[in-house]
Protein backbone atom coordinates (compact mmCIF):
# COMPACT_ATOMS: atom_id res chain seq x y z
CA UNK A 1 0.00 0.00 0.00
CA UNK A 2 0.77 3.54 0.09
CA UNK A 3 2.43 6.09 2.23
CA UNK A 4 -1.34 6.89 3.97
CA UNK A 5 -3.63 3.93 2.94
CA UNK A 6 -3.60 1.00 4.64
CA UNK A 7 -5.26 -2.79 3.84
CA UNK A 8 -8.46 -0.28 5.40
CA UNK A 9 -8.24 3.44 4.09
CA UNK A 10 -6.03 5.28 6.13
CA UNK A 11 -6.62 5.07 10.02
CA UNK A 12 -4.18 6.68 12.86
CA UNK A 13 -4.79 8.60 15.96
CA UNK A 14 -7.30 11.73 15.42
CA UNK A 15 -5.86 14.93 14.96
CA UNK A 16 -2.14 13.37 14.64
CA UNK A 17 -0.89 12.95 10.92
CA UNK A 18 -2.26 11.40 9.14
CA UNK A 19 -5.82 12.11 10.77
CA UNK A 20 -5.96 15.86 10.93
CA UNK A 21 -8.60 18.12 9.71
CA UNK A 22 -6.11 19.10 7.27
CA UNK A 23 -5.39 15.72 5.50
CA UNK A 24 -9.35 15.16 6.28
CA UNK A 25 -9.72 18.80 3.97
CA UNK A 26 -6.65 17.33 1.06
CA UNK A 27 -8.43 13.84 1.17
CA UNK A 28 -12.08 15.19 0.14
CA UNK A 29 -10.84 17.55 -2.33
CA UNK A 30 -9.04 15.08 -4.24
CA UNK A 31 -12.16 12.51 -3.76
CA UNK A 32 -14.11 15.28 -5.47
CA UNK A 33 -11.84 15.69 -8.02
CA UNK A 34 -11.38 12.33 -9.06
CA UNK A 35 -15.28 11.60 -9.14
CA UNK A 36 -16.56 14.67 -11.01
CA UNK A 37 -17.21 14.77 -14.32
CA UNK A 38 -19.46 17.08 -16.31
CA UNK A 39 -22.35 16.69 -14.04
CA UNK A 40 -22.20 17.96 -10.74
CA UNK A 41 -22.01 14.90 -8.60
CA UNK A 42 -22.55 13.75 -5.06
CA UNK A 43 -20.56 11.60 -2.57
CA UNK A 44 -22.61 10.14 0.51
CA UNK A 45 -20.50 10.36 3.85
CA UNK A 46 -21.44 8.63 7.38
CA UNK A 47 -19.72 8.22 10.75
CA UNK A 48 -19.31 6.07 13.60
CA UNK A 49 -20.31 7.31 16.93
CA UNK A 50 -16.58 8.47 17.97
CA UNK A 51 -16.04 12.35 19.48
CA UNK A 52 -13.20 13.02 16.60
CA UNK A 53 -15.97 11.69 13.70
CA UNK A 54 -17.85 15.43 13.51
CA UNK A 55 -14.18 17.48 13.01
CA UNK A 56 -12.90 15.08 11.00
CA UNK A 57 -16.51 14.74 8.85
CA UNK A 58 -16.44 18.93 8.54
CA UNK A 59 -13.00 18.73 6.88
CA UNK A 60 -14.00 16.41 4.39
CA UNK A 61 -17.02 17.61 3.51
CA UNK A 62 -15.20 21.31 3.06
CA UNK A 63 -13.33 18.97 0.40
CA UNK A 64 -15.78 17.82 -1.86
CA UNK A 65 -17.60 20.85 -2.05
CA UNK A 66 -14.39 22.74 -2.66
CA UNK A 67 -14.29 20.41 -6.00
CA UNK A 68 -17.69 21.15 -7.15
CA UNK A 69 -19.34 18.13 -5.70
CA UNK A 70 -22.62 18.07 -3.64
CA UNK A 71 -22.04 16.24 -0.15
CA UNK A 72 -24.42 13.56 0.88
CA UNK A 73 -24.55 13.43 4.59
CA UNK A 74 -26.24 10.33 6.46
CA UNK A 75 -24.96 11.06 9.78
CA UNK A 76 -24.19 7.83 12.33
CA UNK A 77 -24.81 4.91 10.27
CA UNK A 78 -22.67 1.53 10.22
CA UNK A 79 -20.48 1.33 7.69
CA UNK A 80 -22.30 -1.53 5.64
CA UNK A 81 -25.41 1.00 5.42
CA UNK A 82 -22.91 4.11 3.90
CA UNK A 83 -22.04 1.14 1.64
CA UNK A 84 -25.83 0.38 0.58
CA UNK A 85 -26.78 4.23 0.43
CA UNK A 86 -23.82 4.88 -2.17
CA UNK A 87 -25.86 2.41 -4.09
CA UNK A 88 -29.36 3.49 -3.61
CA UNK A 89 -28.50 6.86 -4.06
CA UNK A 90 -26.41 6.66 -7.60
CA UNK A 91 -23.39 8.52 -5.48
CA UNK A 92 -19.82 8.73 -7.10
CA UNK A 93 -18.59 7.64 -3.81
CA UNK A 94 -18.98 6.75 -0.09
CA UNK A 95 -17.22 7.87 2.55
CA UNK A 96 -16.89 6.52 5.90
CA UNK A 97 -15.36 8.12 8.38
CA UNK A 98 -14.78 5.40 11.38
CA UNK A 99 -11.58 3.11 12.94
CA UNK A 100 -13.43 -0.13 12.83
CA UNK A 101 -12.85 -1.57 16.01
CA UNK A 102 -10.23 0.62 17.39
CA UNK A 103 -10.13 2.53 20.36
CA UNK A 104 -11.74 6.02 20.75
CA UNK A 105 -8.58 7.71 20.47
CA UNK A 106 -8.05 6.57 16.52
CA UNK A 107 -10.08 7.37 13.65
CA UNK A 108 -10.01 6.42 10.02
CA UNK A 109 -11.56 7.27 6.78
CA UNK A 110 -12.16 4.79 3.98
CA UNK A 111 -13.86 4.76 0.81
CA UNK A 112 -16.18 2.69 -1.59
CA UNK A 113 -17.21 3.40 -5.11
CA UNK A 114 -20.89 3.76 -6.50
CA UNK A 115 -20.66 -0.03 -7.01
CA UNK A 116 -20.63 0.20 -3.06
CA UNK A 117 -17.30 -2.06 -3.37
CA UNK A 118 -14.36 -0.32 -1.54
CA UNK A 119 -12.08 1.32 -3.88
CA UNK A 120 -9.23 -0.35 -6.04
CA UNK A 121 -5.61 -0.02 -4.44
CA UNK A 122 -4.93 2.38 -8.04
CA UNK A 123 -8.01 4.63 -7.00
CA UNK A 124 -6.50 5.43 -3.74
CA UNK A 125 -2.96 6.13 -4.76
CA UNK A 126 -4.12 8.58 -6.96
CA UNK A 127 -5.66 10.06 -4.03
CA UNK A 128 -2.74 9.79 -2.10
CA UNK A 129 -0.40 11.19 -4.82
CA UNK A 130 -3.09 14.59 -5.03
CA UNK A 131 -2.37 15.01 -1.57
CA UNK A 132 0.93 14.52 -1.15
CA UNK A 133 1.47 16.30 -4.20
CA UNK A 134 3.19 19.89 -3.99
CA UNK A 135 0.67 21.10 -6.51
CA UNK A 136 -2.94 20.16 -7.56
CA UNK A 137 -3.15 19.26 -10.92
CA UNK A 138 -7.09 20.16 -10.53
CA UNK A 139 -8.55 23.76 -10.80
CA UNK A 140 -10.53 24.59 -7.98
CA UNK A 141 -13.73 25.76 -9.28
CA UNK A 142 -15.90 29.35 -7.85
CA UNK A 143 -19.32 30.99 -7.23
CA UNK A 144 -21.85 28.52 -8.35
CA UNK A 145 -19.99 25.92 -8.92
CA UNK A 146 -19.20 24.49 -5.97
CA UNK A 147 -20.89 21.84 -4.39
CA UNK A 148 -23.67 21.99 -1.33
CA UNK A 149 -24.43 20.25 1.29
CA UNK A 150 -27.74 18.10 2.15
CA UNK A 151 -28.90 15.36 4.76
CA UNK A 152 -30.73 12.49 5.30
CA UNK A 153 -32.54 12.51 7.91
CA UNK A 154 -34.41 9.17 7.74
CA UNK A 155 -30.60 7.23 6.87
CA UNK A 156 -31.03 4.74 9.22
CA UNK A 157 -34.53 3.73 8.62
CA UNK A 158 -33.68 3.12 4.86
CA UNK A 159 -30.69 0.53 6.03
CA UNK A 160 -32.98 -1.28 8.53
CA UNK A 161 -35.49 -1.37 5.54
CA UNK A 162 -32.58 -3.02 3.05
CA UNK A 163 -31.45 -5.19 5.90
CA UNK A 164 -35.21 -6.86 6.33
CA UNK A 165 -35.11 -7.73 2.32
CA UNK A 166 -32.01 -9.62 2.98
CA UNK A 167 -34.09 -12.13 4.69
CA UNK A 168 -37.43 -13.93 4.56
CA UNK A 169 -40.40 -12.35 4.87
CA UNK A 170 -41.54 -15.53 7.27
CA UNK A 171 -39.04 -15.33 9.74
CA UNK A 172 -39.62 -13.97 13.37
CA UNK A 173 -37.36 -14.08 16.31
CA UNK A 174 -40.57 -14.67 18.64
CA UNK A 175 -39.40 -16.89 21.75
CA UNK A 176 -36.21 -16.38 21.21
CA UNK A 177 -33.78 -14.07 23.71
CA UNK A 178 -30.96 -12.73 22.23
CA UNK A 179 -28.90 -10.61 24.17
CA UNK A 180 -26.60 -8.02 22.04
CA UNK A 181 -23.60 -5.97 22.35
CA UNK A 182 -23.66 -2.98 19.99
CA UNK A 183 -19.94 -1.67 21.19
CA UNK A 184 -21.22 1.63 22.25
CA UNK A 185 -21.63 2.19 18.18
CA UNK A 186 -23.13 2.93 15.19
CA UNK A 187 -25.21 -0.29 15.37
CA UNK A 188 -27.10 1.08 18.46
CA UNK A 189 -29.88 2.74 16.94
CA UNK A 190 -30.43 -0.05 14.48
CA UNK A 191 -29.95 -3.59 15.25
CA UNK A 192 -31.95 -3.48 18.67
CA UNK A 193 -34.81 -2.23 16.62
CA UNK A 194 -34.58 -4.24 13.59
CA UNK A 195 -34.75 -7.71 16.59
CA UNK A 196 -37.10 -6.49 18.79
CA UNK A 197 -39.48 -5.74 14.94
CA UNK A 198 -38.66 -9.54 14.56
CA UNK A 199 -40.06 -10.57 17.66
CA UNK A 200 -36.94 -11.48 19.55
CA UNK A 201 -36.91 -10.72 23.39
CA UNK A 202 -33.42 -8.50 23.93
CA UNK A 203 -30.76 -8.10 26.35
CA UNK A 204 -29.58 -4.67 25.12
CA UNK A 205 -25.55 -3.85 26.20
CA UNK A 206 -23.73 -0.78 25.41
CA UNK A 207 -26.01 0.92 23.04
CA UNK A 208 -25.48 4.14 24.70
CA UNK A 209 -22.95 5.88 22.57
CA UNK A 210 -21.41 9.17 24.23
CA UNK A 211 -18.87 9.50 21.63
CA UNK A 212 -15.97 8.52 24.25
CA UNK A 213 -17.19 4.71 24.75
CA UNK A 214 -17.08 3.46 21.38
CA UNK A 215 -15.73 -0.29 21.94
CA UNK A 216 -14.36 0.67 25.78
CA UNK A 217 -14.27 -2.99 27.34
CA UNK A 218 -17.15 -3.93 25.20
CA UNK A 219 -18.17 -5.32 21.49
CA UNK A 220 -16.54 -7.95 19.05
CA UNK A 221 -13.23 -7.58 20.75
CA UNK A 222 -14.72 -8.53 24.36
CA UNK A 223 -16.70 -11.30 24.21
CA UNK A 224 -16.03 -12.03 27.58
CA UNK A 225 -18.48 -9.20 28.34
CA UNK A 226 -21.36 -11.09 26.17
CA UNK A 227 -20.51 -14.65 27.72
CA UNK A 228 -21.36 -13.05 31.02
CA UNK A 229 -24.56 -11.61 30.02
CA UNK A 230 -25.53 -14.93 28.04
CA UNK A 231 -24.91 -17.12 31.20
CA UNK A 232 -26.58 -14.64 33.64
CA UNK A 233 -29.60 -13.92 31.52
CA UNK A 234 -30.27 -17.79 30.53
CA UNK A 235 -30.68 -15.95 26.56
CA UNK A 236 -30.37 -18.41 23.85
CA UNK A 237 -27.75 -16.46 22.35
CA UNK A 238 -25.37 -13.53 22.52
CA UNK A 239 -24.19 -11.42 19.32
CA UNK A 240 -21.50 -8.79 19.83
CA UNK A 241 -20.77 -6.46 16.80
CA UNK A 242 -18.11 -3.44 16.60
CA UNK A 243 -17.75 0.08 16.60
CA UNK A 244 -18.72 0.35 12.85
CA UNK A 245 -20.99 -2.78 12.58
CA UNK A 246 -19.03 -4.32 9.99
CA UNK A 247 -17.95 -7.51 12.57
CA UNK A 248 -20.16 -9.67 14.08
CA UNK A 249 -18.80 -12.12 16.97
CA UNK A 250 -21.76 -14.91 18.36
CA UNK A 251 -21.96 -16.71 21.45
CA UNK A 252 -23.82 -19.88 22.00
CA UNK A 253 -26.50 -20.61 24.94
CA UNK A 254 -23.50 -21.72 27.05
CA UNK A 255 -21.63 -18.89 26.34
CA UNK A 256 -18.88 -20.12 24.27
CA UNK A 257 -17.96 -17.87 21.50
CA UNK A 258 -19.01 -18.75 17.49
CA UNK A 259 -16.38 -16.75 15.86
CA UNK A 260 -15.98 -15.72 12.23
CA UNK A 261 -14.70 -19.24 11.18
CA UNK A 262 -17.64 -21.00 12.67
CA UNK A 263 -20.29 -18.84 11.82
CA UNK A 264 -18.86 -19.30 7.87
CA UNK A 265 -19.08 -22.72 8.41
CA UNK A 266 -22.75 -23.16 9.63
CA UNK A 267 -23.79 -20.75 6.64
CA UNK A 268 -21.69 -22.61 3.88
CA UNK A 269 -22.61 -25.57 5.11
CA UNK A 270 -26.37 -24.58 5.10
CA UNK A 271 -26.27 -23.16 1.91
CA UNK A 272 -24.91 -25.87 0.36
CA UNK A 273 -27.51 -28.05 1.72
CA UNK A 274 -30.02 -25.78 -0.57
CA UNK A 275 -28.08 -25.88 -3.52
CA UNK A 276 -27.48 -22.00 -2.66
CA UNK A 277 -23.66 -21.98 -2.23
CA UNK A 278 -22.35 -20.21 -5.21
CA UNK A 279 -19.72 -22.49 -6.88
CA UNK A 280 -19.40 -24.35 -3.80
CA UNK A 281 -16.72 -22.18 -2.64
CA UNK A 282 -16.04 -20.34 0.67
CA UNK A 283 -13.71 -17.53 -0.02
CA UNK A 284 -11.16 -17.10 3.75
CA UNK A 285 -7.99 -15.62 4.68
CA UNK A 286 -4.83 -17.35 5.95
CA UNK A 287 -5.58 -16.44 9.39
CA UNK A 288 -8.59 -18.96 9.51
CA UNK A 289 -8.87 -22.19 11.14
CA UNK A 290 -7.38 -25.44 9.63
CA UNK A 291 -10.07 -26.54 11.10
CA UNK A 292 -12.58 -24.95 8.74
CA UNK A 293 -11.20 -26.51 5.16
CA UNK A 294 -11.71 -29.82 7.53
CA UNK A 295 -15.12 -29.31 8.28
CA UNK A 296 -16.42 -28.14 4.92
CA UNK A 297 -14.22 -30.71 2.52
CA UNK A 298 -16.33 -33.80 3.26
CA UNK A 299 -19.26 -31.43 1.66
CA UNK A 300 -17.59 -30.97 -0.86
CA UNK A 301 -16.77 -27.32 -0.79
CA UNK A 302 -13.88 -25.62 -1.21
CA UNK A 303 -12.03 -22.89 0.62
CA UNK A 304 -10.01 -20.29 -1.33
CA UNK A 305 -7.29 -18.63 1.22
CA UNK A 306 -6.60 -14.76 0.51
CA UNK A 307 -4.47 -12.18 2.51
CA UNK A 308 -5.64 -10.75 5.40
CA UNK A 309 -8.05 -7.89 4.76
CA UNK A 310 -12.03 -8.12 3.34
CA UNK A 311 -11.10 -6.30 0.27
CA UNK A 312 -9.29 -9.06 -1.08
CA UNK A 313 -11.56 -11.42 -0.21
CA UNK A 314 -14.46 -9.71 -2.08
CA UNK A 315 -11.70 -9.20 -4.85
CA UNK A 316 -11.67 -13.23 -4.58
CA UNK A 317 -15.15 -13.95 -3.97
CA UNK A 318 -16.07 -11.60 -7.45
CA UNK A 319 -13.26 -13.93 -9.48
CA UNK A 320 -14.52 -16.93 -8.48
CA UNK A 321 -18.32 -16.13 -8.67
CA UNK A 322 -18.48 -17.00 -4.79
CA UNK A 323 -21.51 -15.82 -2.67
CA UNK A 324 -20.03 -16.34 0.83
CA UNK A 325 -16.20 -15.01 2.24
CA UNK A 326 -14.89 -13.58 5.26
CA UNK A 327 -12.35 -13.48 8.19
CA UNK A 328 -12.07 -15.23 11.62
CA UNK A 329 -12.76 -12.02 13.01
CA UNK A 330 -16.17 -11.99 12.01
CA UNK A 331 -15.76 -9.91 8.84
CA UNK A 332 -18.44 -12.02 6.56
CA UNK A 333 -19.33 -10.76 3.25
CA UNK A 334 -22.42 -12.22 1.73
CA UNK A 335 -22.63 -10.90 -1.67
CA UNK A 336 -25.99 -11.99 -2.20
CA UNK A 337 -27.21 -9.39 0.34
CA UNK A 338 -24.31 -6.88 0.60
CA UNK A 339 -21.54 -5.72 -1.29
CA UNK A 340 -18.83 -5.59 1.83
CA UNK A 341 -18.70 -6.56 5.56
CA UNK A 342 -21.94 -6.50 7.33
CA UNK A 343 -22.60 -7.66 11.11
CA UNK A 344 -26.46 -7.00 11.13
CA UNK A 345 -26.49 -9.60 7.67
CA UNK A 346 -24.07 -11.97 9.04
CA UNK A 347 -26.53 -11.69 12.77
CA UNK A 348 -29.36 -11.91 9.62
CA UNK A 349 -28.35 -15.09 8.18
CA UNK A 350 -27.17 -16.68 11.29
CA UNK A 351 -30.77 -16.24 13.33
CA UNK A 352 -32.34 -17.16 9.85
CA UNK A 353 -29.98 -20.90 9.76
CA UNK A 354 -31.05 -21.36 13.99
CA UNK A 355 -34.76 -21.24 13.03
CA UNK A 356 -34.47 -23.31 10.10
CA UNK A 357 -32.48 -26.23 11.69
CA UNK A 358 -33.97 -25.28 14.67
CA UNK A 359 -31.10 -26.47 16.88
CA UNK A 360 -29.14 -24.76 19.63
CA UNK A 361 -26.42 -22.21 18.49
CA UNK A 362 -23.82 -24.76 20.30
CA UNK A 363 -25.23 -27.78 18.10
CA UNK A 364 -24.65 -25.60 15.23
CA UNK A 365 -21.21 -25.12 16.61
CA UNK A 366 -20.43 -28.43 16.58
CA UNK A 367 -20.58 -28.25 12.37
CA UNK A 368 -16.73 -26.83 13.03
CA UNK A 369 -13.74 -28.59 15.22
CA UNK A 370 -10.97 -25.96 15.78
CA UNK A 371 -7.63 -26.89 15.90
CA UNK A 372 -5.34 -24.98 18.40
CA UNK A 373 -4.52 -22.03 17.67
CA UNK A 374 -2.32 -18.52 19.22
CA UNK A 375 -2.41 -15.25 18.09
CA UNK A 376 0.46 -12.57 19.57
CA UNK A 377 0.54 -9.06 18.33
CA UNK A 378 3.84 -7.09 18.92
CA UNK A 379 4.00 -3.07 18.77
CA UNK A 380 7.22 -2.34 16.30
CA UNK A 381 9.13 0.29 16.17
CA UNK A 382 8.72 -0.05 12.43
CA UNK A 383 8.31 -2.68 9.49
CA UNK A 384 11.29 -4.29 8.23
CA UNK A 385 10.87 -7.50 5.86
CA UNK A 386 10.68 -10.05 7.74
CA UNK A 387 13.30 -12.14 5.78
CA UNK A 388 16.30 -9.30 7.19
CA UNK A 389 15.13 -9.94 10.89
CA UNK A 390 17.48 -13.00 11.44
CA UNK A 391 16.48 -14.27 14.51
CA UNK A 392 12.74 -13.52 13.71
CA UNK A 393 13.53 -16.36 10.69
CA UNK A 394 15.39 -18.56 12.66
CA UNK A 395 12.08 -18.94 15.21
CA UNK A 396 9.50 -19.25 12.58
CA UNK A 397 11.78 -21.88 10.69
CA UNK A 398 12.07 -23.55 14.08
CA UNK A 399 8.46 -24.21 14.57
CA UNK A 400 7.77 -24.69 10.83
CA UNK A 401 9.74 -27.82 11.13
CA UNK A 402 8.34 -29.24 14.91
CA UNK A 403 5.16 -28.60 13.61
CA UNK A 404 5.75 -30.46 10.09
CA UNK A 405 2.02 -30.91 8.39
CA UNK A 406 0.44 -30.90 11.70
CA UNK A 407 -0.02 -27.07 12.04
CA UNK A 408 0.68 -23.64 10.37
CA UNK A 409 3.24 -20.73 11.15
CA UNK A 410 2.00 -17.14 9.96
CA UNK A 411 3.89 -13.99 10.54
CA UNK A 412 2.49 -10.69 9.06
CA UNK A 413 2.55 -6.91 9.55
CA UNK A 414 -0.86 -5.27 10.13
CA UNK A 415 -2.20 -2.67 7.59
CA UNK A 416 -4.02 -0.56 9.99
CA UNK A 417 -1.07 -0.42 13.26
CA UNK A 418 2.02 -0.25 13.98
CA UNK A 419 2.27 -4.28 15.07
CA UNK A 420 2.96 -7.39 13.84
CA UNK A 421 0.99 -10.17 13.99
CA UNK A 422 2.06 -13.60 14.98
CA UNK A 423 -0.14 -17.09 14.27
CA UNK A 424 0.63 -20.22 15.06
CA UNK A 425 -1.90 -23.40 14.49
CA UNK A 426 -0.76 -27.05 15.84
CA UNK A 427 -1.95 -30.29 17.18
CA UNK A 428 -2.05 -28.67 21.21
CA UNK A 429 -2.37 -25.58 22.94
CA UNK A 430 0.51 -25.97 24.47
CA UNK A 431 2.85 -26.59 21.79
CA UNK A 432 1.44 -23.34 19.60
CA UNK A 433 1.75 -21.73 23.10
CA UNK A 434 5.18 -22.17 23.44
CA UNK A 435 5.72 -21.68 19.82
CA UNK A 436 4.12 -18.63 19.11
CA UNK A 437 6.24 -17.34 22.31
CA UNK A 438 9.20 -17.97 20.91
CA UNK A 439 8.43 -16.03 17.49
CA UNK A 440 6.85 -12.84 19.42
CA UNK A 441 9.91 -12.90 21.67
CA UNK A 442 12.60 -12.59 18.53
CA UNK A 443 10.79 -9.74 17.36
CA UNK A 444 10.26 -8.25 20.09
CA UNK A 445 13.97 -8.29 20.51
CA UNK A 446 15.17 -6.71 16.99
CA UNK A 447 12.09 -4.48 16.50
CA UNK A 448 9.99 -3.93 19.19
CA UNK A 449 8.54 -0.12 20.22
Amino acid sequence: MGKLFGTDGIRGVANRYPMTPEIALKLGAACGHLFKSKDKERVVIGRDTRISGEMIEGAIQAGITSAGVDCIKVGVLPTPGISYLTRALSAKAGIVISASHNPVEDNGIKFFGPDGYKLQDKVELMMEEEILGERSRFISPVGTDLGQVSEIKDAAERYIEFLNRSISSSLDLIGLTVAIDCANGSTSGVVPRLLEDLGAKLIILNANPDGKNINLNCGSLYPEVMARAVRDSGANLGLSLDGDGDRLIAMDENGQVVDGDKIMAICALHLKERGNLSNNILVATVMSNIGLERALKPAGIKVIRTKVGDRYVVEEMQKKGANLGGEQSGHLIFLDHNTTGDGTVTALQLLSVLREENVPLSELAKKMKRFPQTLINVRVRDKTNLTDLLEVMEAITKAENKLGEEGRVLVRYSGTEPKARVMVEGPTAEETEVLAKSIAAAIEKEIGE
